[in-house]
């Protein structure tokens, strides 16, 4: 069964390719959705597909690539988007 979230990424995650390492991780997963920075400097990261996989997202979320200093990953369940692939914008 799929499933979707949209999680907010707060601490620093712009200019550290938190995006596009999220995107790598999501193409490793099988997850679709996306990766946007947002002017109050967090990312917000929508994700779709098979439960144990937005697991896996969610929780890498917390870690980032190298650069990154996570402060707080809030996600809440959302309904009614489909995607095709996961992108970055």
């Amino acid at each position: 069964m799929t499933r979707c979230v949209r999680c907010l990424v707060s601490g620093k995650v712009q200019g550290v390719w938190y995006r596009g390492s999220t995107q790598q991780q999501a193409h490793r997963l099988g997850v679709t959705g996306y990766a946007k920075n947002l002017a109050d400097g967090r990312v917000e990261v929508v994700a779709c597909g098979e439960e144990g996989a937005i697991r896996a997202l969610s929780e890498w979320l917390w870690q980032g690539p190298a650069g990154a200093r996570v402060i707080e990953v809030a996600c809440s369940p959302i309904s009614g988007v489909d995607y095709q692939a996961f992108t970055t914008q």
